[in-house]
């Protein structure tokens, strides 16, 4: 029966519990499976019959390099046909950056020959560990509600904790306080609803690259609070760096194209000072960064 193998493939596809495309020779999107849909915030009908090279899900390397008109896996993949695979970013449709690990597989025909590529991705293991954190705090009164990230309250106990290792273990831990720039200009022009979006789309952009033993939590306003435990001063400022420019590279799409970005004041635990000091500092340089051009860190 005519398209019985067609609809054989795409059910199986659809039951994958991984994200899947499979694109033709001419790199056109041939198939968008459920998880995918999931995953992306796009659904089938927004991509099917599109060419990947559109720059979709405009996949980023780890160092921020836009990389789908240059050193794409899939397209590798398609002119060596070889398997290839890549820890990318991709741009969710609601705006933040996730991190996930793709594995592209060429499609041959009887003679050989590519005749396309199936591109497989899943969430890194430190987006997963995040996830894993928020569902164990589902329950308790520790909960953000318009961005799912732990509050103020359970951050502090997050900080204090890490104190009371610092002190018995000598564990060395750093705090970020994070803050949108000109973010009441947004409210103003678009109003509090795309101001949310914006809250969400950063929260979840820092939620999904952040390490799996480190936190981040909304402290309040457009204020976030990341605590990276066991670093130095230099991979701090990596860190920081990280979420500077992943947050500048999301894009919330409706009702128009917005960026922001966010400036970042660093600060490491010291001996014989309390969490109010060390939170201190943080703000202070975080008040360094803005005065200094925003979208920034200072540390």
């Amino acid at each position: 029966m005519p398209g019985t193998h067609e609809d054989f493939c795409s059910t199986v596809l659809d039951n994958m519990f991984e994200a899947v495309y499979y694109v033709d020779r001419k790199r056109r999107i041939m198939h968008w499976n459920a998880a995918a849909e999931r995953m992306t915030g796009y659904t089938r009908h927004e991509v099917e019959g599109r060419v990947c090279a559109d720059n979709i899900l405009r996949h980023i390397s780890t160092d921020g390099t836009p990389i789908c008109h240059n050193g794409c896996p899939l397209q590798k993949a398609m002119e060596t046909g070889e398997v290839r695979e890549a820890e990318v970013f991709f741009h969710h449709r609601a705006g933040h950056r996730v991190p996930v690990h793709v594995r592209v597989t060429p499609i041959r025909d009887e003679s050989g020959e590519v005749v396309g590529a199936l591109e497989l991705f899943a969430k890194s293991k430190e987006e997963e560990t995040q996830e894993d954190l928020i569902n164990a705090l589902e329950n308790l009164a520790y909960i953000d509600e318009l961005t799912d990230l732990p509050n103020r309250r359970f951050t502090k106990i997050n900080i204090e904790t890490r104190y009371e290792e610092f002190k018995r273990y000598g564990w060395p831990f750093g705090i970020l306080f994070i803050d949108i720039d000109h973010f009441k200009d947004v409210n103003d022009a678009h109003g509090h609803d795309v101001g949310d979006a914006v809250l969400q789309m950063v929260g979840s952009t820092l939620k999904a690259n952040t390490r799996p033993f480190d936190h981040i939590g909304r402290w309040g306003g457009e204020e976030f609070v990341a605590v990276a435990t066991r670093v130095d001063l230099d991979t701090l400022a990596q860190i920081a760096q990280r979420f500077l420019f992943l947050v500048a590279a999301s894009t919330l799409d409706k009702p128009e194209k917005i960026n922001v970005t966010i400036s970042i004041g660093a600060a490491m635990a010291q001996e014989n000072e309390s969490m109010e000091d060390l939170i201190k500092r943080a703000d202070e340089k975080l008040y360094q960064a803005k005065e200094g051009g925003r979208n920034r860190v200072e540390i």
